[in-house]
């Protein structure tokens, strides 16, 4: 019956409403302090900077206490100016806090470069098809006496004779020598 009394107590009653209150005060002081910490509420909003050119995306993040970081594009698009940005992470007119990482795409100067494959003594067929699915273009064929008719002699770029494995930008147009079937 004792420890029934002491429930009932005056001292027990205003120690727990203390205890309540001091937590309700440490829960407040630590929600606030948080809010102040986290900058709650304080949001930049994301300028837009597809199409512009990297340096004034760079200046206009600048102003607005962004950070930014430029990925590698592996597209080039040609009518899109070089080293201006193509798309943006997040995206323009979503709220972030400030000094928040803007991830920049931008266009590259040129087209990437890809490696000639060999198909060198291979038919103007095959190797029209393994070319043009590289990205390469074939422009025109130049016929010379060899034995091997519609066969692959040698790859032109640029009125240059290049190599298997020469690396030479995607999009390029190519020339090919072939053999015309006559010794």
């Amino acid at each position: 019956m004792k420890i029934l009394d002491h429930f009932k107590s005056n001292s027990l009653t205003k120690q727990i409403f203390l205890m309540l209150i001091i937590v309700f005060i440490i829960f407040f002081l630590v929600y606030n302090s948080l809010k102040i910490y986290t900058k709650h509420d304080r949001y930049i909003e994301v300028p837009n900077l597809a199409g512009k050119n990297l340096e004034e995306a760079i200046s206009i993040l600048d102003d607005n206490k962004l950070r930014y970081e430029v990925l590698d594009s592996s597209k080039f698009f040609v009518d899109i100016p070089n080293y201006s940005v193509i798309s943006q992470i997040p995206k323009e007119l979503e709220l972030v806090k400030k000094n928040r990482k803007i991830y920049l795409n931008v266009n590259p100067k040129d087209f990437q470069k890809v490696s000639l494959p060999n198909v060198i003594q291979i038919t103007k067929r095959n190797a029209e098809s393994i070319l043009i699915a590289l990205g390469f273009k074939v422009k025109d064929y130049t016929y010379v006496d060899n034995i091997g008719k519609d066969m692959v002699l040698d790859v032109l770029f640029d009125g240059e004779k290049i190599l298997p494995g020469q690396k030479i930008p995607m999009n390029s147009e190519v020339d090919l020598i072939l053999g015309n079937g006559k010794k």
